[in-house]
């Protein structure tokens, strides 16, 4: 997960807009990146489909108050509170985001075509009823900071004894590229997070980074199938752990909203 989920860029830019720390049609630009366009279909009140600048919009005139991610894998409903269509949809997606106060939910449908270097993405967010109920195994900012922390202090002490952490061209050429993306100064986040939820979600994407480069296996490289598995058992729970902490970063804001409320 060495990309920001478009839940994510959602979650954040919608929470700014509703916060009113950012404007419509910055957020749309936001939420839309490098992607050639975004519609959202099936949303209460519209016809067709529609792009966010209007979406937000209606999403806040239907009572959504917070936007929440979920980051979904088989075995793992990350953030989902149902129902079981809802829940299908997002783990097919691997994300969704869910609109509290409006029972709503968006799943992203991604079309890509085009050479490499020059794709041409689509997206289309499907608008579906949601539970509104507390989400699945989503920890506190603190709780989230603290496991990921230990996490990746004994995974690192593990790959290093098993000697296949990978440190190969491959995992050097994905490390020094992850590196180059982290110091070009991308914007995490939105305004109106609270530093630390900064702090969490960097740390999360890192560690997915590592993770991501620790699985590569060199080309000619002897790995046996045994190595494999036990490096696959000592990633997994590092890699869940990331979801966590980066699903309890983009959800700090509804969080809060929370707790201000009581």
């Amino acid at each position: 997960m060495l990309e920001e989920p478009r839940s994510g860029r959602l979650a954040a830019w919608g929470n700014a807009l509703l916060a009113g720390e950012a404007s419509p049609d910055e957020a749309a630009v936001r939420v839309v990146a490098e992607d050639a366009v975004h519609r959202v279909s099936g949303l209460p009140g519209e016809a067709g489909p529609v792009g966010w600048t209007l979406a937000l919009g209606r999403l806040r005139a239907l009572g959504a108050v917070a936007l929440r991610v979920a980051l979904p894998a088989p075995g793992h409903p990350l953030g989902l509170s149902g129902p079981p269509e809802f829940n299908a949809a997002a783990l097919e997606a691997g994300e969704a985001v869910l609109a509290s106060g409006a029972a709503l939910g968006l799943v992203p449908d991604v079309a890509e075509a085009g050479p490499a270097g020059d794709v041409h993405v689509e997206v289309v967010w499907r608008c579906l009823p949601v539970r509104e109920a507390p989400p699945a195994d989503v920890p506190s900012l603190g709780e989230a900071e603290r496991e990921l922390q230990q996490a990746l202090r004994e995974a690192t002490e593990a790959l290093t004894r098993l000697d296949v952490a990978g440190s190969g061209p491959v995992a050097q050429a994905a490390l020094a590229a992850y590196q180059a993306r982290a110091e070009a100064g991308r914007r995490l986040l939105a305004p109106g997070y609270p530093g630390r939820a900064v702090r969490v979600l960097e740390l999360a994407q890192r560690v997915a980074a590592l993770v991501n480069i620790a699985e590569a296996v060199e080309p000619g490289a002897a790995v046996s199938a045994g190595q494999l598995a036990m490096r696959a058992d000592v990633l997994r729970p590092v890699e869940r752990m990331a979801r966590r902490a980066q699903v309890a970063a983009y959800n700090a804001y509804a969080e809060e909203l929370e707790r201000r409320r009581g």
